[in-house]
């Protein structure tokens, strides 16, 4: 009988020489490079320098992030339960993700037994991670508020949300807030340039403009549109980022605008229609870059305030799922309506 060779693979070969273990290769980006220190993290200072300090002085407080999505918030706090308790903290911590487990029943079973237990390591508290918590229900919320109370001599909270509005006052007053804004364009292209480098990207200077536009300060959401186009294209250049999100190509938006300002409303109508048929856009995203296209217009300000007024309406319907047809006709037809009669 033939026996089997049971010596591990080495790590594969990637790149000039550098082995890249086999679990890190498969990786999304956005995991793989995933700060796993405060120090790597590339934007708001002044929080990080907070929590440094709270971490020495072993003061942690229950904190409250908040802020758009992929500005750094998860990355953050497990970025701080590293260094309060080093790579091996899994009995030591709870993450859990309130979009998932957001009921009253979570709150009295899984985070009170993990509350009321003490830890083992040299710090005093556990950490209780709840992601996503403005998806929590309003009676989860009341009940969280006393365990909180009840138990912050051994445990701290780190609630992570992106409207703050959504977290009943009795929590915000229990915990420290910090907002995390959209990052600068600047310090997403410094990243960037670190993983193109090491993933061998072949991005063109304006494919990367794209890729900043696009991403609108969403670390997270720049990594990802990057690996798609590095899976689908050898070369991400602007033509290839807009093909790969769908999104509308900046001189297909400045022939819409044109048709809009000048063309008779059925002509515009058509033109737009068979355009956003042709390329599959979204008529959610043509708003938004035809928004974006007026504040560069040379437009009478009694106009573009109509026009804008307009669009808000307009992206208000379609998001609660109005017809793109009619809402396409509302867009011109506010267009025309804008424009001073000559």
């Amino acid at each position: 009988m033939m026996e089997i060779d049971s010596t591990p693979l080495p790590p594969r070969n990637k790149g000039k020489g550098k082995l890249v273990p086999v679990e890190l290769d498969g990786l999304p980006w956005v995991e793989k490079y995933r700060p796993n220190d405060l120090s790597e993290l590339v934007s708001h200072e002044e929080i990080t320098d907070t929590l440094k300090t709270f971490i020495e002085k072993n003061r942690l407080p229950h904190l409250l992030f908040y802020g758009p999505p992929g500005t750094g918030k998860t990355s953050t706090i497990l970025a701080c339960a590293k260094k309060i308790y080093g790579n091996k903290f899994g009995s030591s911590i709870l993450e859990l993700n309130a979009s998932d487990d957001r009921g009253i029943d979570v709150v009295r079973e899984q985070i009170v037994n993990f509350a009321s237990t003490k830890t083992i390591y040299r710090t005093d508290f556990k950490l209780i991670i709840l992601d996503e918590c403005d998806n929590m229900t309003n009676a989860a919320q009341a009940a969280l508020r006393r365990v909180i109370e009840k138990y912050t001599k051994n445990v701290r909270f780190c609630i992570i949300c992106n409207y703050v509005s959504k977290i009943i006052p009795a929590i915000q007053s229990r915990c420290t807030r910090f907002r995390f804004s959209p990052l600068a364009l600047e310090q997403v292209e410094h990243r960037l340039n670190v993983i193109v480098e090491k993933e061998h990207v072949q991005l063109t200077e304006n494919g990367k403009k794209a890729l900043l536009r696009l991403c609108k300060g969403d670390m997270r959401r720049a990594l990802n549109i990057l690996q798609a186009c590095h899976a689908g294209y050898e070369q991400v250049d602007e033509e290839a980022v807009y093909n790969c999100t769908g999104h509308p190509q900046p001189q297909h938006i400045d022939s819409i605008l044109q048709t809009m300002l000048r063309d008779e409303y059925t002509t515009a109508y058509q033109r737009i229609e068979r355009m956003c048929i042709d390329h599959g856009y979204a008529l959610q995203d043509i708003v938004t870059d035809v928004f974006e296209k007026l504040q560069e217009a040379d437009l009478p300000s009694e106009t573009e305030m109509n026009m804008v007024t307009q669009l808000a309406d307009i992206e208000y319907r379609l998001g609660e799922g109005a017809n793109e047809k009619i809402q396409l006709g509302s867009m011109i037809g506010a267009f025309k309506l804008a424009l001073p009669v000559v």
